[in-house]
């Protein structure tokens, strides 16, 4: 039986590493994946190259709300995330999960304002 050492967590999910199998599993909102250390070390390469300003500039006219797509090896599979679930997994897979509170800007916050 596997023993999952946690070693990096926050609201979206948590990243756990078994010494047994020299496995991490990736444990994001509702994705599950595993890796090994070759393919750990080329996801957070992977993630430190994603220009979001390219992908929200691109996407900046379809209505979707989330505009950063993660493709898979699975060509048919493609993860969408939005800026602030992007960086809430870098700071998983990067171990950043204890953060100073960091000042918002209006853009960060995703909400529907409704003025009656």
């Amino acid at each position: 039986m596997c023993c999952q050492n946690t070693i990096a967590k926050n609201y979206s999910g948590q990243l756990s590493f078994c010494e047994d199998c020299q496995i991490y599993r990736l444990t994001f909102n509702n994705i599950c994946i595993e890796f090994d250390e070759q393919e750990f070390s080329s996801f957070q390469m992977f993630l430190e190259a994603i220009d979001v300003d390219y992908w929200e500039t691109k996407y900046e006219r379809t209505a979707m709300g989330r505009k950063i797509p993660i493709q898979t090896i699975q060509h048919n599979l493609t993860i969408i995330l939005n800026k602030q679930e992007l960086e809430a997994l870098k700071d998983l897979v990067m171990l950043k999960t204890k953060k100073p509170f960091n000042e918002l800007s209006v853009i960060d916050i995703d909400y529907l304002f409704f003025l009656n």
